[in-house]
């Protein structure tokens, strides 16, 4: 199964699972067994679901064929090179490859200059006014070709303009862009590229994410931190007839090493067509790869099993000439077969465990509600039943029992306002350690720390203060969010002795994985930020910027994630008593009303027990749509990512 093949696999199963999330959502509502916040979930997950991407990034010093890898895996059907991919430099910034729903084809460009502002690139990307826009037609190779050359156009500034850019500046060359002759120094003319091109697996949410050389790539700290972290995939390119150089391995331990998972980080041993001389036969062709492929596992320090030799160049030529046997020489298809096999089923796997276990949680209250009303009916009608040929006194002794009941049932109501009281102090106690306006106070305070630093030493403390303080909030709030289930886990277990409601104890959760990713992001900005040769050598106003840039920021992006994270717990966690507390009332109110028209007119406890059979039996009917719902969301989920005949036909290029 090719890439283009498996991922249009799995964007159909994408596909077929929100269609049956939707069914749920739509069955939910039309029934009155979903309020306001189970359907805000359910909502959320859909839009989860529409909004999920599976990121690809290629990484590599320049003139290792990245450009011509990527054109070989995905643009190989447009009978040519629609990337810049020649000798020398090619791809200068970042470049993303996307395509999003209504959109037009385009080049967005974003000018170098942008640098000297707070701003990172994903904020940048919301105002439209920053960028320059090309638009690209798609009818022309050609012309598509010269326009996305763009992303190799390149600036001469001075070295303080460049040093203002963040770019280091080295008269060797080789930790930093070396100036030339004229005293002048050659920089990208962009910052970031975002290339929007109808193709069909950029259409399914696939994100190509193509990456310039060494020096560009440490000049924006967001790359790094960001973008390549959270990558489904890591390629990292070698060239064969170089090896691993020392730029090479520098962009390997600074930049991918530590960036990627293990499972998603592959690394391509490319132009292993330069030992095609004519003069070695296969096998020794073969002994070779080899002998090359050991050498990189042991300098990389990763196993041989993740180090795949191909010809990209070799494998695209194969792809536009239809040759067969060149594309299998060339072995793109083995590094594709394993991308598939690898990357998109580990991705299924998230994305379904996170489906199923939403969708479980609220098919499981829904359930419990609609298991209470029937019960409640049930219970109705033994009351009923027991009725027949009683005389006036037995009825008025149900009318007063039903009324006892419901006297305690309030005073029990009591508690869970309390409770209620109780629970809403915490949450906002809660939500004010992970708050957004905590985090702002905490990095204004780093920030006057930082500005008032006289020292390397200083700055170094205020971005670990800064931290430790971060995980000191979570750690309050970890604390409240134990303290909110143990009080709620003592109420569900009170009504459902007290009153008998069926109440499974509250979810529980975490925020710990925050803490986690605070700790991975610390150690990625102390290695880029924080060293001592980065401290001495650097502005206190440039590392400051670089810092609020990037470390800042992605601090800002955890917070926002476990606040919504949080935000859907607390509503989650107390929505299934108060479902039950609400469904109760209205069965005690619905007995009391019973027994009251009974009381009145002794021919309406006919009609009333034939209503209540209706009910009974509509509620059972309801509770076995409920159960065919819950296994067709499992059976969406479960299906593997299978190839249909239509998944197997030509992709077809817009044009």
């Amino acid at each position: 199964m090719t890439l283009a093949e498996q991922f249009s696999a799995y964007s159909r199963w994408r596909n077929e699972t929100i269609d049956a999330v939707l069914k749920l959502r739509s069955w939910l509502n039309n029934n009155d067994v979903c309020d306001a916040r189970a359907d805000q979930r359910l909502q959320y997950l859909i839009e989860r679901l529409r909004a999920d991407k599976l990121t690809v990034a290629f990484v590599a010093e320049f003139s290792r064929g990245k450009s011509e890898l990527i054109n070989a895996i995905f643009f190989a059907e447009h009978g040519g090179r629609i990337l810049p991919s020649s000798a020398g430099r090619t791809t200068m910034c970042p470049t993303e490859l996307q395509w999003a729903p209504g959109a037009t084809p385009e080049l967005r460009l974003l000018p170098i200059g942008t640098r000297v502002r707070t701003e990172p690139v994903s904020e940048l990307k919301l105002l439209p006014e920053c960028w320059t826009v090309e638009p690209l037609d798609t009818k022309s190779t050609a012309k598509l070709q010269a326009i996305l050359a763009r992303v190799s156009e390149v600036n001469r500034v001075t070295e303080e303009e460049a040093l203002d850019l963040g770019f280091k500046i080295d008269p060797n060359g080789e930790a930093g862009l070396k100036p030339g002759a004229d005293s002048l120094v050659e920089v990208p003319r962009w910052r970031h590229a975002v290339i929007q091109f109808p193709h069909p697996l950029l259409e399914q949410g696939l994100v190509v994410l193509d990456t310039p050389g060494l020096n560009a790539i440490g000049a924006e700290p967001e790359l790094t931190l960001s973008l390549l972290p959270n990558a489904h995939a890591v390629l990292f390119i070698l060239a064969a007839d170089t090896g691993v150089t020392l730029s090479d391995m520098t962009v390997w331990r600074d930049f991918v090493s530590t960036g990627a998972r293990e499972k998603g980080r592959l690394v391509v041993l490319n132009k292993i067509d330069g030992l095609w001389d004519g003069l070695r036969d296969d096998a020794s062709i073969d002994a070779e790869l080899e002998r090359q492929v050991k050498s990189v596992s042991e300098t990389l320090e990763i196993s041989e099993g993740s180090i795949f030799p191909v010809s990209a160049q070799k494998g695209l030529v194969a792809r536009v000439n239809h040759d067969k046997n060149l594309l299998v020489k060339s072995r793109l298809l083995t590094l594709e077969r394993v991308l598939s096999e690898d990357l998109l089923p580990s991705k299924q796997e998230i994305v379904r465990e996170n489906t199923l276990g939403e969708t479980r949680n609220l098919i499981h209250q829904a359930e419990v509600l609609l298991q209470a009303r029937l019960i409640g009916v049930k219970g109705q009608l033994q009351e009923l039943d027991s009725l027949h040929g009683k005389n006036r006194g037995v009825v008025e002794y149900m009318m007063y029992k039903i009324r006892v009941e419901k006297d305690e049932f309030e005073q029990g109501l009591k508690k869970y306002y309390a409770v209620r009281s109780v629970f809403t102090g915490l949450s906002n106690q809660l939500l004010s350690h992970l708050g957004m306006d905590t985090l702002r106070i905490e990095t204004r305070k780093t920030r006057d720390a930082m500005l008032g630093s006289r020292f390397s030493l200083g700055l170094r403390e205020a971005m670990k203060d800064f931290f430790q303080r971060m995980r000191t909030h979570i750690g309050e709030a970890e604390a409240d969010i134990s303290e909110i289930y143990r009080m709620l886990d003592a109420m569900y277990k009170r009504f459902s002795v007290e009153h008998g409601l069926k109440l499974t104890p509250p979810e529980k959760f975490s925020v710990r994985r925050c803490e986690a990713e605070l700790n991975h992001l610390e150690s990625v900005c102390h290695r880029h930020l924080g060293t001592p040769l980065m401290l001495v050598t650097t502005e206190k106003r440039v590392l400051m910027k670089k810092f609020f840039e990037t470390a800042a920021v992605q601090v800002h992006r955890i917070f926002e994630a476990v606040n919504r994270d949080v935000d859907q717990w607390l509503r989650a966690v107390m929505a299934p008593l108060e479902i039950q507390v609400r469904e109760y009332q209205l069965q005690l109110k619905r007995r009391l009303e019973s027994v009251r028209r009974i009381h009145q007119a002794t021919d309406t406890l006919e009609n009333r027990v034939e209503e209540l059979k209706q009910s009974e039996l509509s509620t059972e009917t309801l509770i076995g749509e409920l159960m065919e719902l819950q296994d067709g969301v499992r059976r969406a989920l479960d299906s593997a990512a299978t190839i249909t005949e239509e998944d197997t036909q030509p992709l077809a290029i817009v044009a």
